[in-house]
C-alpha cells in the first residue's frame, strides 16, 4: 500500500506535485536570469554627468575634452584628469546628440580622440518586442483557464478532481452513522473484502465492483461513503458527478480515465462519486447530439468499469436521488452490482440520529430526544441535524448555558414552518379569519377518528404567507393508509375554509394551499389507488414522479377522453361528499370551534394539553408531520 497521503489538487499524487514544483522553480530561473542581463545592461557602465549641448562645446572650445564616443542619439565623452569641470573624480559625461555640422571638424582641431558606435538594441528589443508579450499572453491564458477550472493549471484539464483521504484522514466510522442499519449492514461485507481480500480470493468469490446508494436529500448516503472508507481503513477517493464535465469536448472522459489510473494506484481504495446522475443520464433520450460530451464522460466510465480487475481493490460507490434516470447499462451486473436503498429513518432511527449529534451540544436534564423524535415524523439525518443546530443557536441568543426543551420546541417549529414573522401585523379582520380557519382545522381533527392529533395551533405567521398552522402528529410511523383515513385527512383539510364560510358566510383566499392538497388526495384514491365504487379497481396512468424528489414529470393520457371526465366527476363528488360531512360537524361542534378560535385570539398559540381540555379528550401524541395552515 502506498504511503498516507492527501493532496486536494487535480493531480492526486506525489510525482505529478514534483512536476509542479519543478516547474515553479524554473520559472524563478529564469526570471532571475532575465532580472541579471538588465541590470547588467542599464547599471554596468559607471556614473556618468549629463550636461546641456551648449557645456559641452565650450568645454570643447576649452581644450577640456579628451575623447568622445558619438552615439546615434547622444554623445559621451571623458574630461581631461586637468580640467577645472571634473566633479568628485567623475570626468565622464553623456550629451543629447544635435545637428552639429561642425561637430567632427572641432573635434579634429582640438585634438580629441573620438570614434563612432551604433547603440545595440537587440537584448532590449528582444525583451519587449517578444519576451514580455508572451508573458503578459501566458498569464491571461492561465487566468482564464484557472478560471473555468480553479486549482488546475493551464496543460492539467484532463487531470480528475477527486479530493483523495489518506486512510487516517477519512474521520468517520459506522459509529458516527445512525438510523439506517440494514444499510450499514449491507456495506459490512465491503469493508471485510476491503480488509481481508485473500478470504475471498480463496474461493473465487468477486466482490461487486460498484455500490449504488439511492436515497431522498439529507439521508446521510455521502456520510456513508465516508464511513465505509473510515471503516476500512483505506484511501478514499471523492468528487461529484459534475466534476467531469467541461464545455471541452473530451475532458470528462480523460478525467474518468485519470481517475481510474490514481485509484489503481492507490488500492485497495474506495472511489466516490456524489451526485452521478450528473453524468450517468440514460443515453439517448432527449434531442441532446449522441456524441454530447456528457454522453462521452458516461462511456468512458462504462468502460472503465468494466476494464479492471474485480480483485483489484478497487471499489466505486456512487449516490444520487435519481435513480430513475439513470442508463440501464450502468445498473447491470459487472457495473454497479448493488443497489442499497436508504430510506427516511422510522422513530428509533431518527432517536439514534439526535444522539449522534446531541454529543456535540450541551443538553439540559429535561431534553428527551425520544420525544423530539415523535415530534419530528419524516425528518431525514440532515433535518435532524437542522434541529439540534438551530436549538442551539436559540439557546445562545437567550444567553443559557443548556439547551432546554423549549428551545427544541421552538426549533422544531422553525424547521416545520418556518421564522416567525414577528413584525407581520395583522388587521382585526384578518386575524379573526385566520383563528376561526386553524379552529375549523383542529376542530375536524379532533372529532374524527382516522386524523392525525393535533398538537399544536398558532395565528403566528411563519415563512412565506403562513398566516397560522395546525400541527398534526401521528401517533406512530406509517405505512399503509386506508380509505376512511385519507377521507379523514381529506375533511381535516376542508375544515378551514368552511369554518370561514360558516362564521363569516364567505370564504378567503387562505384556503389556496388545503385545496391543492385536498384535491391532490382524492385524484389519488381515483386514479391510483382504485378507490372510487364507479371506476372500479383500476389504476389509470398519471403524472410520474421521482422516487425521492417531490417533482412532476407530466407524461401522456392512456385512457380516453371519457373516462377522464368520469375521473373528473368522481374526483368532485369525492370533494362535494367530504365538503358535506364537514360542514354537519363543524355545525354540530360550533360551540367548541367558538370557543377554540376565542382562546387563539387570546394567546394566539393553543397547545395540546389546552386542545385537551376544551375537547374534554383524552390526551394523544406521536410521528410524519402535518401541518395545515
Amino acid at each position: 500500500m502506498p504511503p498516507e497521503k492527501k493532496t486536494e489538487n487535480n493531480n492526486g499524487s506525489k510525482k505529478n506535485m514534483e512536476k509542479k514544483l519543478h516547474f515553479s522553480v524554473w520559472y524563478i530561473v529564469l526570471g532571475l536570469f532575465l532580472v541579471s542581463l538588465i541590470h547588467n545592461y542599464y547599471f554596468s557602465l559607471s556614473a556618468v554627468r549629463t550636461i546641456g549641448y551648449s557645456d559641452f562645446k565650450s568645454w570643447l572650445q576649452a581644450g577640456e575634452v579628451e575623447e568622445v564616443v558619438v552615439y546615434q542619439t547622444f554623445i559621451r565623452g571623458r574630461l581631461k584628469e586637468s580640467s577645472p569641470n571634473v566633479e568628485k573624480g567623475e570626468r565622464d559625461f553623456e550629451v543629447v546628440r544635435v545637428d552639429d555640422p561642425d561637430l567632427l571638424k572641432d573635434l579634429a582641431t582640438k585634438g580629441v580622440k573620438f570614434s563612432g558606435k551604433i547603440e545595440d538594441t537587440r537584448l532590449k528589443d528582444l525583451f519587449f518586442a517578444w519576451i514580455l508579450p508572451f508573458a503578459i499572453l501566458f498569464l491571461i491564458w492561465s487566468f482564464i483557464f484557472r478560471r473555468f477550472n480553479p486549482g488546475a493549471g493551464v496543460m492539467s484539464f484532463g487531470k480528475s478532481r477527486a479530493k483523495l483521504y489518506s486512510k487516517s484522514e477519512a474521520g468517520v466510522t459506522f459509529e458516527d452513522v445512525a438510523g439506517i442499519d440494514e444499510a450499514k449492514e449491507e456495506l459490512k461485507e465491503i469493508v471485510e473484502f476491503l480488509k481481508t481480500p485473500e478470504k475471498f480470493k480463496k474461493i473465487g468469490g468477486k466482490i461487486p465492483k460498484g455500490v449504488l446508494l439511492v436515497g431522498a436529500p439529507g439521508t446521510g448516503k455521502t456520510l456513508l461513503a465516508r464511513a465505509l472508507a473510515g471503516e476500512a481503513k483505506v484511501p478514499f477517493f471523492s468528487l461529484s458527478g459534475s466534476d467531469f464535465v467541461e464545455m471541452f469536448v473530451g475532458v470528462g472522459a480523460a478525467r474518468v480515465r485519470d481517475l481510474f489510473e490514481q485509484a489503481t494506484a492507490s488500492a485497495p481504495c474506495i472511489v466516490f462519486i456524489d451526485e452521478i446522475d450528473a453524468i450517468g443520464r440514460a443515453r439517448g433520450v432527449g434531442v441532446v447530439a449522441p456524441h454530447e460530451e456528457r454522453e462521452q464522460t458516461l462511456n468512458q466510465l462504462l468502460a472503465q468499469m468494466d476494464g479492471f480487475d474485480p480483485n483489484a481493490g478497487v471499489i466505486v460507490v456512487a449516490a444520487t436521488n435519481r435513480p430513475e434516470v439513470l442508463d440501464p447499462a450502468l445498473l447491470r451486473p459487472g457495473r454497479f452490482d448493488r443497489h442499497i436503498a436508504i430510506d427516511k429513518p422510522d422513530l428509533k432511527g431518527r432517536e439514534d440520529i439526535l444522539k449522534v449529534h446531541a454529543k456535540k451540544v450541551k443538553l439540559s436534564k429535561d431534553v428527551d430526544l425520544k420525544v423530539i423524535a415523535q415530534r419530528t415524523p419524516g425528518f431525514v439525518g440532515a433535518d435532524l441535524a437542522n434541529v439540534i443546530n438551530e436549538a442551539a443557536l436559540l439557546a445562545a441568543r437567550r444567553d443559557r448555558s443548556e439547551i432546554t426543551m423549549a428551545e427544541f420546541e421552538a426549533a422544531i417549529d422553525r424547521v416545520i414552518a418556518g421564522l416567525e414573522k414577528k413584525s407581520r401585523v395583522m388587521n382585526r379582520k384578518e386575524k379573526e379569519i385566520t383563528a376561526y380557519h386553524e379552529a375549523g382545522h383542529a376542530v375536524v381533527a379532533m372529532s374524527l377518528p382516522g386524523a392525525d392529533p393535533v398538537h399544536k395551533v398558532t395565528i403566528i405567521p411563519r415563512g412565506i404567507g403562513a398566516l397560522g398552522f395546525t400541527l398534526q402528529l401521528p401517533t406512530e410511523d406509517r405505512y399503509l393508509m386506508t380509505r376512511s383515513e385519507l377521507l379523514d385527512k381529506l375533511a381535516v383539510l376542508l375544515g378551514g375554509r368552511l369554518a370561514e364560510k360558516l362564521i363569516f358566510d364567505e370564504i378567503s383566499t387562505g384556503a389556496e394551499n388545503d385545496l391543492k392538497r385536498a384535491t391532490d388526495i382524492a385524484k389519488s384514491m381515483v386514479k391510483d389507488y382504485g378507490m372510487s365504487e364507479k371506476l372500479g379497481p383500476v389504476t389509470f396512468e398519471r403524472d410520474r414522479r421521482p422516487l425521492f424528489l417531490d417533482t412532476v414529470m407530466t407524461s401522456a393520457k392512456d385512457y380516453s377522453e371519457d373516462t377522464a371526465q368520469e375521473i373528473d366527476r368522481e374526483v368532485r363528488q369525492i370533494m362535494a361528499d367530504q365538503s358535506g360531512r364537514v360542514e354537519k360537524l363543524l355545525v354540530q361542534k360550533r360551540d367548541k370551534l367558538e370557543a377554540l378560535a376565542q382562546r387563539l385570539l387570546e394567546k394566539e398559540v393553543v397547545e395540546k394539553d389546552e386542545l385537551l381540555k376544551i375537547f374534554a379528550e383524552e390526551e394523544r401524541s406521536g410521528p410524519k408531520v402535518s401541518v395545515v395552515t
